[in-house]
């Protein structure tokens, strides 16, 4: 599967808050660093952190851009609440190994009325 269709397949996954399928698309080894937060590390890490997030907040990814080159798909997103971000996915043998992801957690926070951590 090229890193385009598996990406086309997370966005699906994401939008239906389906975290044990967004958990099978990474490696068991996976790192998926998020900016604005801490690294996770491994599958059965990722998948819980999907779940958790999930049961937060209500998160829609619609797709602006995808790209490819080789190995790597590069997702340029927006949410119905005017969120912006960008995401990058390291493929191979058809499972994402490295994702990185930039967003302004500020604003998703208050989007979503969620609390505002002290600094």
């Amino acid at each position: 599967m090229r890193p385009r269709e598996l990406i086309e397949k997370w966005v699906e996954a994401f939008n239906n808050a389906d975290f044990d399928e967004l958990g099978e698309m990474y490696s068991e080894d996976a790192v998926n660093y998020q900016v604005p937060e801490e690294t996770v590390e491994g599958k059965e890490a990722i998948r819980k952190m999907f779940e958790e997030e999930f049961s937060r907040a209500e998160m829609v990814c619609i797709v602006e851009n995808i790209f490819e080159d080789g190995e790597w798909a590069i997702l340029e997103w927006k949410d119905p609440l005017g969120l912006r971000g960008c995401g990058f996915f390291h493929v191979v043998d058809d499972k994402i190994v490295f994702q990185r992801g930039y967003w302004d957690k500020l604003s998703f926070l208050r989007q979503h009325g969620l609390p505002i951590p002290d600094e």
